[in-house]
């Protein structure tokens, strides 16, 4: 398998060979990255979660939480800022992954900031989650926010453990579904940021929901994106009938 199966996919430009299920290669042209839309869609999120949450954490100013501090965990401020500071590192170098001339160029490159991604980003952003869950103030959502961390890190590893064996199509996949929960926690902010529980809504109920409808609806999407634009699929669609 070449490294060019690693995942270039459906985003890249020019000729790309990509191997589908079976092992066979196909040969298809894509339109430059810079012109897809996706990338600045996702730019535009990863640029909005580090101005709504690092600079603040970045101070060191504990008054300038956006998380109540717990006086009964004396090291829950500095918990916090790592898991900022971490999360924030696991969204640039996952956007990064997913750029296809990253890829198709630098390949060292791409591999590092894999590593960056998964040892610097999601491990210690998922497990540090998990231990701030039980002093969190909300009034509901911790199940959901925990299970989200949970798939986080499985996804993630998992992807990584495909790159490492060289199946290279795996990897993408589950770098995709890795990226997308990834995501949950910025969709989940604009949620907050912009939707107002309307009448007869409890707060808490609001709350819950958020928690989940983040990471679920970009999973969700990202299945139906990896489903659409499957070298099977496309091999099925151009198939003419003798």
């Amino acid at each position: 398998m070449t490294q060019k199966s690693d995942g270039a996919g459906t985003l890249v430009s020019g000729p790309e060979e990509q191997e589908d299920g079976e092992g066979s290669v196909m040969s298809r042209a894509r339109r430059p990255w810079w012109r897809s839309p996706w990338v600045y869609g996702l730019a535009a999120l990863v640029v909005f979660n580090l101005i709504y949450a690092l600079p603040r954490y970045l101070s060191f100013d504990p008054t300038q939480s956006r998380t109540r501090i717990d006086p009964t965990f004396p090291l829950h401020y500095p918990v916090v800022v790592l898991h900022v500071v971490a999360g924030n590192l696991a969204l640039v170098t996952v956007f990064l992954q997913l750029l296809p001339w990253i890829r198709r160029r630098h390949p060292a490159f791409h591999r590092m900031t894999g590593r960056v991604y998964v040892f610097g980003g999601v491990i210690p952003t998922a497990l540090l989650s998990l231990v701030l869950l039980p002093y969190s103030t909300a009034p509901m959502g911790k199940l959901g926010l925990a299970t989200m961390a949970i798939l986080w890190l499985a996804t993630a590893l998992t992807g990584y453990r495909m790159a490492r064996r060289r199946r290279y199509m795996e990897h993408r996949r589950w770098m995709i579904y890795s990226f997308a929960l990834a995501m949950g926690t910025s969709w989940g902010r604009v949620i907050s940021q912009f939707a107002i529980p309307g009448k007869g809504i409890d707060v808490a109920v609001f709350f819950d929901i958020s928690s989940w409808m983040g990471w679920v609806v970009s999973l969700v999407a990202a299945y139906w994106w990896l489903e659409r634009t499957s070298p099977r699929r496309r091999a099925v669609k151009t198939t003419v009938p003798s």
